[in-house]
């Protein structure tokens, strides 16, 4: 950056950032580009249609909010003094298969965008196409696993080709939107964090270069963490560099000051709080602290993106995962994505959002009304199961199988998300050996002729199983329960199920009848009065006055999943830290609501529906 001339950088940063020729086609953009200049830069200060912008900004993804609560949530994001919200645009939510795209109801992030411009708020735009975010493999589809060779994140044509066909899709929808033509999406990032993975400049030029051919006008940047090697890595010359980070602004600040010594300070991700993983501590930071740090940033005169502004939920199987090199152990995400919040996954006000509000007061205007109340919550009861159903009695009704002569994971089965089911026979008689998985994500509970003798985790992968072999045969069963596909780093190519052999002994079985257990659809499910053993659906009915927010407990059960009305809330696991899901209004209906639960081991003897959250 130090080689590119004050000119030149403001220069590539101007009117909508329109550094590089656009074609003919785009002369329409051009015009309008010159009746609303957007947001541009100015020395070391952002302008917006020419006046001085200062970015105080929150994160908050759609994708993780029911969309009938995006109104409420975005109000209280403008009640917190923000300006702008900023969001990630998850490709896999919106093309989970490959040419299946969705952008309607749920994912209909142009009326998310709509909805922010009638609250108030500015929206700067993360369109990845990768994303991280703790959110299944970052973003990117599951499909792009089929192929164990598929490049990702690279300028190879193989992926560079697919994420131009995203882009033709998701693009010319946000176009409109931009505030170069009157709307108020001010800003697009150019990819996520690259220098964090990669250095390939060649990479991120071309998806500067895609976003200008779709017509984006608007300011770009690059936001990256506050080392060295990934400023250099993961930024261009003539896009904007941002830096993200927790705690004390000034060396992140002096980083990207020595990498950029002109134009605006922007941290575009302030880690206010942390993302848990299931069998570890939950994490929250201290108020006073978190505001001070805002403070001081907003005293320099700083543009600031809170990260996050608002909690949500990995609802469904969304939720990513990580991985410590260090210790060898894979890390899956839990449901909850509150993140230790402002403004928390159900709604609420936290001390952490009064005291950033009075940060934020020292140096703008907040709106000066009367703060949103808590959202109504259901009172607490209690039900207990009154049906159930093996999941091994209910192969037939949830999936047809497939034969092939060696196992393969759920990618390769075009199966985007959900359990996956491995049967074959051993010959016998023989001695008992022990069952090892290779290449087994995530964990397998392991089964002979219908009795379970043991799990399998990838996180012991000497792990084994003692499976004897008495008499002519034994019917082996693998149920796979994967958790989140790992979403940061280069450990990205995660596919589900198992992607290598099994062995007894030393002998690699075959002959394998696979079934994909993507569990979209329970309507077929016969359940009996009555309580199964594990893995088991089991089935109880709540009955409510008025939907409202509520919180779903299981104490006494073990691991497995929760669904309400049809809906999946997502994964539980009783070593926590989460012990409860959240379960939003918009789900319940007035009476009678079906909850199936999904328990892979023991069942406890009731469900709690609660009145406040338990995240640990």
């Amino acid at each position: 950056m130090a080689s590119v001339s004050r000119r030149g950088f403001l220069g590539a940063l101007g009117v909508g950032g329109l550094a590089l020729s656009m074609s003919a086609g785009t002369n329409r953009v051009v015009a309008q580009a010159q009746q609303r200049s957007g947001l541009t830069v100015r020395g070391d200060e952002f302008l917006l249609d020419g006046e001085p912008f200062r970015i105080i900004a929150g994160e908050f993804h759609y994708f993780r909010t029911h969309p009938d609560q995006w109104r409420d949530r975005l109000t209280r994001m403008r009640a917190l003094g923000l300006n702008t919200v900023d969001t990630y645009v998850a490709w896999n939510f919106h093309e989970p298969r490959r040419g299946e795209l969705d952008f309607t109801g749920w994912r209909d992030v142009v009326r998310f965008v709509e909805i922010a411009d009638e609250v108030g708020l500015k929206v700067a735009i993360r369109p990845g196409p990768y994303v991280c975010a703790e959110w299944d493999f970052g973003g990117l589809p599951a499909w792009l696993l089929a192929d164990p060779d598929q490049p990702l994140r690279c300028d190879d044509p193989a992926y560079r080709d697919l994420v131009d066909g995203w882009f033709g899709e998701l693009l010319p929808r946000l176009a409109p939107l931009q505030a170069t033509r009157g709307g108020p999406v001010i800003a697009f990032q150019v990819e996520n964090e690259y220098g964090s993975y990669g250095n390939e400049q060649q990479h991120l030029a071309h998806l500067r270069d895609t976003l200008r051919r779709n017509e984006i006008d608007s300011l770009l940047f690059c936001s990256n963490g506050p080392s060295e090697y990934m400023l250099r890595g993961g930024n261009l010359p003539d896009v904007l560099a941002t830096v993200n980070f927790s705690g004390d602004p000034t060396e992140p600040f002096a980083a990207l000051r020595r990498y950029q010594p002109e134009g605006p300070i922007w941290c575009t991700e302030f880690w206010d709080g942390w993302f848990d993983h299931w069998g570890e501590a939950h994490h929250t930071t201290d108020p006073a602290q978190t505001a001070a740090d805002v403070a001081e940033m907003l005293a320099a005169n700083a543009s600031v993106t809170l990260y996050m502004a608002v909690g949500g939920t990995n609802f469904g199987w969304w939720a990513g995962a990580n991985y410590d090199d260090a210790a060898d152990q894979y890390q899956p995400t839990i449901t909850s994505y509150d993140y230790d919040s402002p403004i928390g996954e159900a709604g609420e006000l936290t001390e952490k959002f009064h005291r950033i509000r009075e940060a934020i007061a020292e140096h703008a205007p907040v709106p000066d009304e009367p703060l949103p109340p808590l959202p109504p919550r259901l009172p607490a009861q209690r039900v207990r199961p009154d049906a159930s159903v093996g999941l091994l009695d209910s192969l037939d009704v949830l999936s047809a199988p497939t034969q092939r002569s060696a196992p393969v994971h759920m990618e390769a089965l075009g199966q985007p998300h959900g359990l996956i089911h491995y049967r074959t026979r051993i010959q016998g008689p023989r001695e008992t050996a022990g069952l090892a998985v290779r290449g087994l994500a995530d964990r397998a509970l392991v089964f002979a002729d219908g009795a379970l003798l043991g799990t399998l985790d990838r996180n012991d992968p000497r792990g084994s199983v003692q499976v004897p072999v008495p008499g002519e045969s034994v019917q082996l069963d693998l149920l796979v329960d994967p958790g989140g596909r790992i979403n940061f780093g280069h450990r990205l190519n995660d596919p589900k199920g198992i992607t290598d052999r099994v062995l007894h002994g030393a002998q690699a079985l075959f002959g394998w009848e696979v079934r994909p257990l993507p569990l979209d659809d329970l309507s077929g499910l016969r359940f009996s009065p009555g309580r199964a053993a594990g893995p088991a659906f089991h089935r109880a009915t709540l009955r409510i006055g008025e939907p409202a927010d509520g919180f779903l407990a299981l104490p006494g059960w073990t691991k497995g999943l929760v669904w309400l009305n049809g809906f999946l809330l997502g994964r539980y696991w009783s070593i926590g830290p989460q012990r409860t899901l959240y379960a939003p209004g918009p789900l319940w209906r007035q009476g009678a609501n079906e909850l199936v639960v999904l328990e892979l081991h023991e069942p406890g003897a009731e469900v709690e529906l609660r009145s406040e959250p338990d995240l640990g």
